[in-house]
């Protein structure tokens, strides 16, 4: 007994790191030229076989034995630097890197790209760099980051021209998509065409498919974690791009001189305007506004202040005006208590509103959902071999489903308000990252969530708790008459819910080259999305958990095998997984989704599952540099009756979600021609769309009605599209700052006719049924010019 005490002792001595031999060097990595922090950045001591990494704020902390040591620090597209440092006590030391210099030589161009990073443990995690972004083919000229992602494995979207993205079967609703750590609540312009990132003003993107930190959670797919550059504080910057639809402009520069800095990037599309010279009064255009302001108090404390703005308008003449967009703001603190504790505190506004004007009826429709959101994340660097985080976040959400109100006095549409809703979600997150041997290494984490649907809001009660009933005879389900409805006050708790969410990840490092790892993460999903579309639209209308609508409860499991050849000139990432979600909601037949204050009335409680092989082969050095990405997979969903007579959706069955592709393929490469041409290209071809086609029809009352069989259970035809381009730099003099190049690009060479949808009718001379394909884009050229000063 005595001596498994002393064992444990000596392993808390260990893990803690409380030797008086040893010391802690920490600091700041920046970009030479601009101070911008670096995120992700490998800090390695090479004969210790010990590293770490920046954190979002630049910020590293490891504890070494005293003594010298070489330390060596390298990041995508910068030179990696090397360096002998005497550490006898607590140490604080910044790196400053430069840029990489890409010059051509006779065989190789050296760019130290995507090396896999084989001992942490990290999976299911995908990171592009921006310059990578740029240099794939676009649409129209314009860069677009979640266009970007659907060329990695494991995602897809809803089709061309569709918004938002789907990871691993999962809608694109379970995304939680963070700008500055404020929540974006739809992620595209002019309907899914572009995104409302702009690349320019981007500094990080990382995507989690799973494996996810305990410190993220509301959401049961994925977390895409963005953020936004800082700011040159060193001097005074401009760049910006003009296309033939849309324009942009970056400006930055110091507040103080390597104290403070602004940053403020403007984007606008101005198609449109062509519309109007020929007399067109139809117009959809969007702009986008992003900002941000930082100032180092000093050595300990950095303020931070980000926001973003975008607004998409769509109209048709006089009769039809569409505005939707997002808005976000962020204040953090970030403050260094020692050498290993760095704390941010973040105060974060987010807001979604959408507005409808319809002149040929007379009325106006506005909705929208605003949270506020305080959040405080620690990081404690305990060790060498340990690193802590943890924190607690509480987020008030403030729903407006939808406000009617006529255009003007005279009209005949009386002014209605549908209910408000208000809730409020609690977090409390805790995880460890911890190499317990110098080949394993393991992430476990705890995460528990509370969320509280909360008033002023009417509530109806059925009989027997049950909105939707069942028609036996009919065997459809209908709404039910509620029983009574009970008005409940402000902040009167209408449901609460709460949940344990553990996250694991554990690695075993084969030799240097190659490792496999596994884990495991459960999500909670309280907010819902009300919509019965295959893509998010404008209108989509979000709604809290409640007595009647469940949080969707997610629990995914991988597995994957990685490894580096050549020093890192390739990597092989190859995972397989296995999800399955709870309370997914599922409509009944005939469900009405608008403007309805009892959506419970149409709802049904149903399941989903996804499982699938994903594979990414990277080739990261060379004139020639680009990845294939390969998945195969199947996602579906089910909602069985609640008691044996009753049918469920789709007899009970499992059946395809809108979001299952069982294969997707993409490939994409740059090629360095020389000195002034880079050419790309980018293919993709993937299972068609999910969709439920008529088998029959039959007429009733002089009118023609389909029948259907089983729900997704046809497809849409194959989707495949190849894009190129060409970049040219012209020659740079060494004595000007102005830099620019011509980015000319291709939109599906071949002019692929894919489709979007397929409808069917009845051809008006020949009396017989045909379908008829809809497609969006044939091929699409573009020109570009970039510019840097």
């Amino acid at each position: 007994m005595q001596s498994r005490k002393i064992y444990l002792l000596l392993f808390f001595f260990s893990l803690f790191g409380f030797g008086q031999d040893k010391a802690t060097l920490s600091g700041i990595v920046s970009d030479a030229s601009t101070n911008e922090t670096l995120i992700g950045v490998s800090i390695v001591i090479p004969e210790l076989n010990t590293e770490t990494t920046t954190n979002e704020y630049g910020f590293f902390s490891i504890t070494l034995p005293k003594g010298i040591h070489t330390i060596q620090i390298s990041y995508t597209g910068f030179e990696t630097i090397k360096e002998e440092i005497e550490i006898n006590e607590n140490t604080k030391k910044n790196f400053s890197l430069s840029e990489t210099r890409k010059e051509l030589n006779e065989v190789v161009i050296s760019q130290n790209s995507y090396k896999t990073n084989i001992k942490k443990p990290e999976m299911s995690v995908n990171k592009l760099a921006i310059s990578a972004i740029k240099q794939m083919p676009v649409l129209m000229g314009e860069v677009d980051i979640i266009k970007s992602l659907l060329f990695l494995p494991g995602v897809t979207n809803a089709g061309e021209g569709q918004s938002g993205f789907n990871v691993r079967g999962g809608g694109a609703d379970q995304n939680l998509v963070l700008l500055d750590e404020a929540t974006l609540y739809n992620t595209s312009h002019v309907f899914g065409f572009f995104s409302v990132f702009n690349a320019d003003a981007i500094k990080d993107l990382k995507l989690y498919k799973g494996g996810i930190p305990a410190r993220f959670g509301g959401r049961a797919s994925a977390v895409l974690d963005v953020y936004q550059k800082d700011g040159n504080s060193n001097k005074f910057s401009m760049n910006g791009g003009i296309g033939l639809i849309s324009s942009r402009l970056l400006a930055e520069g110091p507040i103080v001189k390597d104290k403070g800095s602004f940053l403020i990037a403007g984007r606008g599309s101005y198609a449109h305007l062509f519309l109007k010279l020929s007399d067109n009064q139809n117009s959809a255009y969007f702009y986008d506004l992003n900002t941000k302001l930082n100032y180092k108090l000093n050595e300990n404390n950095n303020l931070y202040l980000s926001g973003y703005f975008g607004r998409d308008i769509f109209s048709l003449n006089e009769s039809f005006r569409n505005i939707y967009g997002n808005s976000t703001l962020n204040l953090r603190w970030n403050h260094l208590f020692s050498n290993k504790l760095f704390s941010n505190l973040s105060l974060i506004y987010s807001n979604y509103y959408y507005g409808l004007d319809l002149g040929f009826i007379g009325f106006n429709w506005e909705s929208t959902i605003e949270n506020y959101n305080l959040k405080y994340d620690f990081k404690y660097y305990a060790s060498e071999k340990t690193k802590f985080n943890f924190g607690a976040n509480i987020t008030k959400y403030d729903i407006n489903p939808g406000t009617i109100k006529p255009l003007d006095d005279t009209s005949s549409i009386n002014f209605r308000q549908l209910d408000k809703k208000y809730a409020v979600e609690n977090g409390l997150y805790a995880d460890v990252e911890h190499n317990l041997t110098d080949k394993i290494s393991f992430m476990a984490g705890l995460r528990f969530s509370s969320f509280y649907r909360i008033g002023t809001s009417n509530v109806n009660f059925y009989e027997n708790n049950q909105p939707v009933v069942f028609d036996e005879e009919l065997k459809i389900y209908e709404k039910a008459t509620p029983i009574r409805t009970e008005y409940f006050g402000s902040n009167k708790k209408i449901a609460d819910y709460s949940n344990f969410e553990p996250r694991f990840t554990i690695s075993y490092q084969i030799n240097e080259n190659q490792s496999v790892k596994a884990g495991y993460n459960r999500m909670v999903q309280y907010m819902q999305l009300v919509s019965n579309t295959q893509s998010p639209s404008p209108l989509d209308v979000w709604t809290p958990s409640d007595n009647y609508i469940k949080p969707q409860l997610a629990d995914q499991v991988s597995l994957g095998y990685f490894k580096n050849f050549k020093d890192g000139d390739y990597t092989l990432e190859l995972e397989t997984f296995y999800k399955k979600v709870q309370n997914r909601i599922d409509y009944i037949d005939g469900a009405d989704l608008i403007a309805n204050e009892a959506i419970e009335q149409v709802i049904l409680n149903g399941r989903m599952r996804s499982y699938g092989l994903e594979l990414l082969l990277r080739k990261n050095e060379g004139r020639l540099n680009g990845w294939v990405a390969y998945t195969l997979s199947k996602s579906e969903q089910q909602t069985p009756g609640r008691t044996p007579i009753e049918t469920g959706i789709n007899n009970g069955n499992w059946y395809r979600s809108a979001y299952d592709k069982t294969h997707n393929l993409a490939l994409t490469g740059n090629y360095k021609l020389d000195k002034r041409w880079t050419l790309g290209a980018a293919f993709t071809l993937q299972s068609g769309q999910p969709v439920t086609f008529p088998t029959g029809k039959y007429v009733f009352e002089g009118i023609t009605v389909p029948s259907y069989n089983s729900r997704n259970e046809d497809r849409l035809p194959t989707y495949h599209r190849l894009d190129v381009s060409a970049t040219l730099t012209p020659k740079k003099y060494e004595n000007k700052r102005f830099k620019g190049e011509w980015v000319f690009g291709i939109y599906n060479l071949y002019s692929r006719n894919n489709a979007a949808s397929i409808s069917f009718r009845q051809n008006e001379d020949t009396g017989f049924n045909e379908s008829v394909k809809l497609s969006i884009f044939g091929i699409v050229p573009s020109v570009s010019y970039n510019f840097k000063f």
